[in-house]
Order: C-alpha cells, then sequence, then structure tokens
C-alpha cells in the first residue's frame, strides 16, 4: 500500500506541475495571438488516453508519464514538423511574432513554475509554519550510522559545530552541507576538532550506497523480536526500552553496538523499561554481537513527542509569510544549484547518485501527508524552472538561448541548423533519460 501512495503523490505532483508549466507557455501564446495546435499531459505516442478539441487547440491526456507538452504553431520542436515549416510563416505562427513575444512565450513556463514555488511555500508555512530541530539541541552529538563517516574520523556524540565555515543551525542542514566535501568543525568531550570531508564525498556515499549517514542518536527501542531470534523466549518484548547491559546504563542504541560486541557468545543481564517498570531479563548475545531484535529507528518527529528532542517551530501571519516563502524558494533552489554544481564535476563523483522518477517517488512520504506533498512539490517545481532554463536544445532553454542570439546578431539563426540542433538536443535528454532510470533499476536490484 505505501507504494501504491507514493506512485500517487508522484503523479498527483507530476500532473500539477505539467500542467502549469505548459499552461504558462500556452498564456502567453494566446496574450500574443499565437495559436496553439495541442496541450497535452503526458506524452501521447500513437494514442491518447482522452482528447478533446475547443477552437484551434486539442486537449488531451497521454499515456506516457514522461512530462507534456504544447504545440505551438509555426515553432521547431519535438514533433520536428518540418513540412509546416516549409509553408510562408502566417500572422497567427510563432516564428512570424516580434523576437521579444518569442521569448516570453519560452519563458512563460519557467516563470510559472518559479512562482508556483514561491507560492506554494508561502501556502506552507501559513498554514503549518515551519517545525524543525535545531542543531543546538542535539546536546548529546549525532549518531554516525555508516562506516564511511567512521574512517575519516567522525563519531557518535560528536556535536556538529560548522562545515565549511558555516554554522550549523538546523539539524537537516547537516547531511545537505556535507555534500559539497570540504572541512567540518566538531566538538568531541569539550574540545573541537577539524574533519576533513574528500571532495568526492558525494559520490563515495553512492558507492557505499549510503542513505542516511548521520542521525539524531535514539534510545533503544525494542520493535519486535521474531520467533527465530534467539532470544524469543527471553521476555523481551515489543516496546521495551534497553536502559542497561550487563551493569552499564545505556541512553542511547549506539551505546549498545559496543557493549554487545564485547559480550559476543555471552549470556548477560538487560534491564529494560515498560510501563509496568523496570525488568531484569537474561539476554543471549550470539557470536557476532547481535540479540536478534528489530530495532524501532524512531523519526525525528516521533523523538519530538516523546520529549527526546526539543523543535523550534516558526509561525507566520498572511504578510509575514509571503517574504518568509521567498526566502525559503530562494535558498532552496541556490541550495539546488550548488549541488547540480557537483555533478558537472567528475572528480566528485556526484553524477553517479543522479536518480529518476524512482528516485523522486522514494522522496514522498509513504503516508499521505499534506505538508510533506506540498513542501515537496514546491521544490520539483523550483528544479523543474532550474533544468528547463539549461541552454538545452529541446529544452526551453534552448530556444531562449537561440532567441537571445537573434535580439543581439539582429538575425535569426538557420532553420536547418535549429533543427538538427532539436534533435541533438533531444538524443541527449533521451540519452540522460535512460541514464536517470537505469540508475533506479541498478540501484533497486543491487
Amino acid at each position: 500500500m505505501e507504494i501504491v501512495i507514493k506512485i500517487l503523490q508522484l503523479l498527483l505532483s507530476l500532473s500539477i506541475l505539467i500542467i502549469l508549466h505548459e499552461g504558462g507557455h500556452f498564456l502567453f501564446a494566446r496574450l500574443f495571438k499565437t495559436r496553439v495546435e495541442k496541450f497535452y499531459l503526458f506524452f501521447n505516442p500513437w494514442f491518447s488516453l482522452f482528447k478533446i478539441k475547443k477552437g484551434d487547440t486539442e486537449y488531451g491526456i497521454g499515456w506516457l508519464p514522461l512530462g507534456g507538452y504544447v504545440k505551438i504553431s509555426g515553432m521547431i520542436d519535438e514533433s520536428m514538423d518540418k513540412e509546416a515549416m516549409k509553408q510562408p510563416p502566417k500572422a497567427y505562427e510563432f516564428r512570424a511574432k516580434p523576437a521579444w513575444q518569442r521569448l516570453l512565450i519560452m519563458l512563460g513556463g519557467v516563470l510559472v513554475n518559479l512562482i508556483l514555488g514561491f507560492l506554494i511555500y508561502s501556502a506552507v508555512l501559513f498554514t503549518w509554519g515551519e517545525k524543525y530541530l535545531p542543531n543546538e539541541n542535539i546536546k548529546d552529538g549525532i549518531w554516525v550510522t555508516d562506516s564511511l563517516l567512521v574512517d575519516m574520523g567522525l563519531q557518535s556524540g560528536d556535536k556538529v559545530i560548522s562545515i565549511d565555515n558555516e554554522p550549523v543551525e538546523k539539524y537537516s542542514d547537516i547531511m545537505a552541507n556535507m555534500l559539497n566535501g570540504g572541512s567540518m568543525v566538531i566538538e568531541r568531550n569539550n574540545e573541537r576538532k577539524t574533519i576533513n570531508l574528500p571532495e568526492n564525498f558525494a559520490g563515495q556515499l553512492v558507492e557505499n550506497k549510503s542513505r542516511l549517514v548521520v542521525y539524531p542518536r535514539v534510545p533503544f527501542y525494542i520493535k519486535s523480536i521474531p520467533d527465530s531470534s534467539v532470544n524469543s523466549n527471553s521476555g523481551l518484548q515489543a516496546k521495551d526500552k534497553v536502559i542497561s547491559i550487563a551493569g552499564e546504563e545505556i541512553q542511547y542504541y549506539d551505546q549498545a553496538i559496543p557493549l554487545l560486541k564485547n559480550h559476543n557468545g555471552d549470556t548477560i543481564n538487560m534491564q529494560v523499561e515498560r510501563e509496568s517498570g523496570i525488568n531484569d531479563l537474561n539476554v543471549y548475545v550470539t557470536d557476532n554481537g547481535k540479540i536478534q531484535v528489530e530495532v524501532a529507528i524512531l523519526r525525528p518527529s516521533d523523538l519530538n513527542k516523546l520529549g527526546i528532542y526539543e523543535y523550534k517551530t516558526e509561525t507566520y501571519g498572511l504578510f509575514e509569510s509571503i517574504p518568509a516563502g521567498f526566502n525559503k524558494a530562494w535558498s532552496t533552489l541556490a541550495s539546488y544549484i550548488e549541488q547540480f554544481k557537483l555533478i558537472l564535476q567528475p572528480k566528485t563523483g556526484a553524477y553517479k547518485g543522479l536518480g529518476g522518477f524512482g528516485t523522486i517517488m522514494s522522496l514522498f512520504s509513504a503516508s499521505w501527508d499534506w505538508q510533506s506533498f506540498w513542501e515537496l512539490t514546491a521544490f520539483l517545481s523550483l528544479i523543474l524552472a532550474f533544468m528547463n532554463i539549461l541552454p538545452i536544445p529541446a529544452l526551453d532553454g534552448g530556444h531562449v538561448m537561440f532567441l537571445l542570439y537573434e535580439i543581439i546578431a539582429g538575425r535569426k539563426p538557420n532553420e536547418k541548423f535549429m533543427e538538427y540542433a532539436q534533435m541533438i538536443g533531444m538524443i541527449l535528454l533521451l540519452g540522460l533519460l535512460l541514464y536517470a532510470n537505469g540508475m533506479d533499476i541498478l540501484r533497486g536490484c543491487s
């Protein structure tokens, strides 16, 4: 059921973004009396799921959910309608319009996505506010969950002070800021140390199949005890909180890991806390330091509800939410551009982390959460705007690049050249699409 919910959220989010993006092109085209022949949600090779014609425009829904399009008369686009381009320009065609009008038609989709991202963030902040875990409230430091960071010198219990000389204010910023590599200042045993992250840190994360490398430290709660466990009859119960192992008190799960390894093959005393009080149990530790239980790794929001970490909530009135939404959209877009730059630098290895629709779908919540849905939709809207403005033929940015050339040079690029450029751009995009979604499949199979 979780996968169905994620798929539905992905399709709804993409549908909203595609319709509004293409609607931006459509709006400016109609404003300048340019004919729009087709307006489609999703692509429709060979057949459409639904179509209806009103006036000069055919509206429809395709069966291939990889995007959408508007077909504008007199424009070299993915339809590659060469015969129509051989005819003299008609007044209602794109190619007959002044360059500045054509520029606005091509920028329409990007402008709508930028405005949409800003408006959604403003609405989210007005409706729900912003709830986050301040980094300073993680008083006992982070839990280092991956050996990759241990090899770099980090330890559970380290407090993150700054990354690349920028103080870390929110827990959620730690991982995002680490992707760029650089220096990381931590506090350990009341002393500050500098950890140097390698330039190819992002690539190493991908190669190591690391997803969550740091996390707030969590108590040792037992989620379940499998019937096949060596401790199925030990008296352990779901929801037990382990507070002592072999006479040593623990507060967090990461403290239990080395203690258990010190007692490989032994039967030890374990104290657990439950509603009825504290219980002393005899538990067997396997030769590899396991007690064969499923651990409950609580979400940060659950840790907040239990009072383990104190969250901070910023609330916004209607007029306060507008500049706050703009600032959030701007900082989100700037952060994404910084990460995109890493992909363009082969030495960082970040390109290995490229993903397609599977990666996007994994970002959605497994349960339907409207706040999470709208925040992710705003994020995707900004990404769509940025990706579409890249100067690649077949994207809006490619058309904008040629239009700017025309405005500056005072003449249009050769139409044959435009056709070849469009074809090359489509091949590049198809290759990128296949690569990104292929990486999703490989990661899913490995």
